[in-house]
């Protein structure tokens, strides 16, 4: 699976961390229900961690992305945003 964050690149991840990656955008859109942005930071961290612990893609390569994210510093309005725009969060499933 093929994982953008914006403003930073993609990057590979095997098929079997999305149950993972699903938990954390749990987490993500808990924080925004909250409204609570330092939750949502600490969310946010740990799921572009997890992102970030695959295969960097080089950024002269592109593929068509499986999911894409938001930046790490995007605001509380932003993440929002990406979650209005989806009937499942940021990781459908």
């Amino acid at each position: 699976m093929i994982v953008r964050i914006l403003g930073e690149g993609q990057w590979r991840l095997a098929e079997d961390a999305f149950a993972e990656l699903n938990a954390l955008d749990d987490a993500v859109e808990q924080a925004v229900t909250a409204n609570d942005a330092d939750r949502l930071a600490t969310a946010l961290h740990e799921l572009l961690e997890k992102v970030r612990s695959g295969s960097e893609l080089p950024a002269d390569e592109l593929h068509d992305s499986d999911l894409i994210l938001p930046s790490s510093d995007a605001t509380l309005d932003e993440v929002r945003q990406l979650l209005d725009d989806s009937e499942e969060g940021l990781i459908p499933g």
